[in-house]
């Protein structure tokens, strides 16, 4: 049938056909088959002149291994110090990857930050998050330059040493916020701005002075979120002091 996939004898009477010198249609038409799928055959497998139906089986054969392995899924490579379960902290790191892919962070820089946020150290070289990831050193290397870019994680290298290590710590939703903050209230000057070009008493700039007057509101409640957060830490370093 045409949506099924060709048998070694439909390759057999493909080879003939050709060999008879008819055309993609009524090979087709003689299989039952689309001249789109005869011709797709035909083209990957050697073209009309070199095509032959047991070498075509053969290369099948070998395309349909390479995607059964491709899809085995890979063993976890989770943190297992501290007595972990590594296919727990591996789905906590897919997990987590995801969420922050949700909230709008390109893929691959999610997953590279998931793995750097949930390691006890915060650092891995470029090798280990290729081995991690299991994807190109060209993604690790384009991603990790994203999010150093971001202010999201930083490099460091060892003293003496050759690789670089890339690094998130303790401050990266400190700096996320502050860098939000910031937008805000870029985001709020420009709508006042507006607001006062188109007119407020204007349909365009009154719905621009509402998104003023929101704007300021969360830019007020991050700023006393950030003055809380930098008092309690202030605090906790003066109760570690001798």
């Amino acid at each position: 049938m045409p949506g099924d996939r060709l048998t070694n004898e439909d390759r057999q009477h493909i080879a003939a056909g050709l060999a008879e010198g008819l055309g993609f249609a009524e090979i087709g038409r003689r299989l039952g088959r689309p001249a789109s799928t005869i011709m797709r055959e035909v083209t990957r497998n050697g073209g009309p002149d070199a095509y032959g139906a047991q070498r075509a089986q053969e290369a099948t054969k070998q395309r349909a291994r390479r995607r059964r392995q491709a899809k085995t899924p890979a063993p976890p490579v989770g943190d297992s110090s501290h007595g972990r379960d590594p296919q727990a902290v591996q789905n906590l790191t897919d997990s987590f990857a995801t969420l922050l892919e949700q909230q709008g962070m390109p893929r691959m820089a999610a997953r590279v930050l998931a793995c750097l946020y949930v390691t006890d150290s915060g650092t891995l070289t470029a090798a280990e998050l290729v081995q991690r990831l299991r994807v190109s050193p060209a993604s690790i290397s384009q991603t990790v330059a994203f999010l150093e870019q971001q202010g999201l994680i930083t490099r460091e290298r060892a003293p003496g040493g050759r690789r670089e290590r890339y690094v998130v710590d303790d401050e990266l939703w400190v700096r996320s916020t502050l860098a939000a903050l910031h937008m805000n209230d870029a985001l709020a000057a420009a709508s006042q701005r507006a607001a006062e070009i188109l007119g407020t008493a204007t349909p365009a700039g009154a719905r621009f002075g509402v998104a003023t007057e929101f704007l300021l509101l969360v830019s007020s409640s991050l700023g006393q979120v950030m003055e809380q957060w930098q008092q309690r830490q202030a605090d906790r370093n003066a109760g570690h002091r001798p």
